[in-house]
């Protein structure tokens, strides 16, 4: 139940415009807040960073502590499952706490989380320290879209949530070929003990200079929501990944989860409902009855179903089709997602011109005419050419996901823009679940076996699964308004 009971921050809130809410037009972040939002990046890319290693060190994990393939993904697998349950409960958490302290808690969480992983001597403590990981990564995400979009004037934001997207994109391009490169001279313990270091120094500067920016409420937590959301979210992430692991096979468990996660689901909204009439909802859903948020996300969906799978068969292909070696295929990536943080700090600076419509409809134009090129590759395409298909791609994804960010986020009022960020990262983690097991199982099906011209057939097929995708996200950009009504 919500009352009326506040705490105190610690210091000066950021300058609002009287009435509003909302921060003063041309008022410059002040050192603290410059601090704020430069701590929450780079906590936030060595999260994303630590997220993505455990791909390429999969098959030496399996060999060091003698698991099979079905065992060892769950390093993956339990790490998605987390974040798929807790990142909706994030909203309340973000209400509740003062930002310090939920700084602390996310990162500490995550530090705890690769120090365990790092000196683990078997799988089960190994998937332990995952799973604390992700519980740190799960709330940090949020917290940091949520904070730099409340922080900044409105006519910013599009250069704000640039850089948001581009820490968002660069460290998951980036992990592969760190891990690739790591794997290569050392064993896969040094993934958790380089990364360490890092993740320790977020967390000293954040406990010791992060000032408290935020006004917490004091919100009843609804356990039974959080149940809910464990039977909803998690039985449907585990449902689609079991489908794409499946080779094309539909399994029994598959045919039991799906149902039953979207049951939970649909309870799970049914809970907030009627949680959010006295304002004590964990996901207040009040958030897709605004139309700038509401088709932004809709939008989203269609193009994080395509971009999660992109980056999971274009390595597949380069691999088993082209012979390349893990570090190879690693480093290959890196451009994309380079590309994406450079396009998207320069095309942030033209939102305030162009709006989200502007953004978003080239954009998607030149990453769905990216897919259907993809669908002419073979087993003798030019690794060149398949890279230079990828970075077009990857800067047609920065001008659509700075504009829809931007859009969604900024159009909510602030009591409603950590249920938003929850919304957004809970869709990105369900969208990216179901488009990897859709594609990977039609890329199953239509190979007729091992050969490199059998993995190219079945991913042309992927990649026209990938290309219908978006062009039906190009169809609904054309939908999208121009500008965010902002209503404070």
């Amino acid at each position: 139940m919500t009352t009326d009971v506040h705490s105190t921050p610690d210091t000066d809130s950021v300058e609002v415009v009287p009435g509003t809410g909302t921060p003063a037009e041309g008022k410059r972040l002040s050192p603290g807040e410059v601090l704020t939002i430069s701590v929450l990046v780079f906590s936030a890319f060595v999260a994303f960073l630590s997220e993505m290693v455990m791909g390429v060190a999969l098959p030496q994990v399996m060999a060091d502590l003698d698991i099979t393939a079905t065992t060892g993904q769950w390093l993956t697998t339990g790490y998605a499952l987390t974040l798929a349950v807790v990142i909706p409960t994030t909203g309340y958490v973000m209400a509740r706490f003062p930002l310090r302290t939920i700084f602390i808690g996310s990162v500490g969480m995550f530090t705890l989380g690769t120090a365990i992983a790092a000196a683990a001597p078997g799988f089960e403590l190994l998937l332990t320290g995952r799973i604390v990981q992700a519980l740190g990564t799960a709330v940090l995400v949020p917290l940091l879209m949520t904070t730099s979009i409340g922080l900044v004037a409105p006519s910013r934001r599009g250069q704000m949530m640039a850089l948001v997207t581009a820490v968002t994109a660069i460290a998951p391009a980036v992990g592969p070929a760190f891990s690739g490169l790591v794997m290569s001279q050392l064993s896969w313990r040094w993934l958790f003990i380089i990364i360490l270091p890092l993740s320790v120094l977020g967390l000293v500067i954040g406990a010791i200079k992060m000032p408290n920016l935020t006004t917490p409420r004091r919100v009843r937590f609804d356990a039974l929501s959080l149940g809910l959301s464990v039977i909803g979210f998690g039985a449907l992430v585990y449902g689609l990944a079991s489908a794409g692991e499946g080779g094309g096979h539909v399994s029994v468990a598959t045919w039991i989860t799906l149902p039953l996660g979207v049951l939970g689901i649909a309870a799970f909204v049914w809970r907030q409902l009627r949680l959010q009439r006295r304002g004590a909802a964990v996901l207040d859903m009040r958030i897709f009855g605004h139309a700038s948020f509401a088709r932004p996300v809709l939008v989203f969906v269609f193009l994080v179903m395509g971009a999660f799978s992109l980056v999971t068969i274009l390595p597949l292909m380069l691999q088993q089709s082209l012979g390349l070696g893990s570090l190879e295929t690693g480093l290959l990536m890196v451009p994309g997602g380079a590309t994406i943080g450079i396009v998207s700090v320069l095309v942030g600076r033209y939102y305030d011109r162009l709006g989200a419509r502007g953004l978003a409809i080239p954009g998607i134009a030149v990453l769905t005419a990216g897919w259907w090129f993809m669908t002419t590759f073979t087993e003798d395409t030019s690794i060149w050419v398949i890279l230079a298909t990828f970075v077009v791609i990857s800067a047609g994804q920065a001008f659509a996901w700075v504009a829809i960010f931007t859009m969604s986020l900024g159009s909510l009022p602030s009591d409603l823009t950590g249920h938003g960020s929850a919304a957004l990262n809970t869709i990105q983690q369900l969208g990216g679940a179901a488009g990897l097991a859709a594609l990977i199982g039609v890329l199953s099906a239509t190979a007729g076996g091992t050969d490199p011209a059998d993995i190219a057939a079945g991913a042309r097929a992927a990649f026209t699964v990938g290309g219908v995708l978006a062009v039906v996200a190009l169809v609904l950009a054309f939908f999208l308004p121009r500008h965010a009504e902002v209503t404070r």
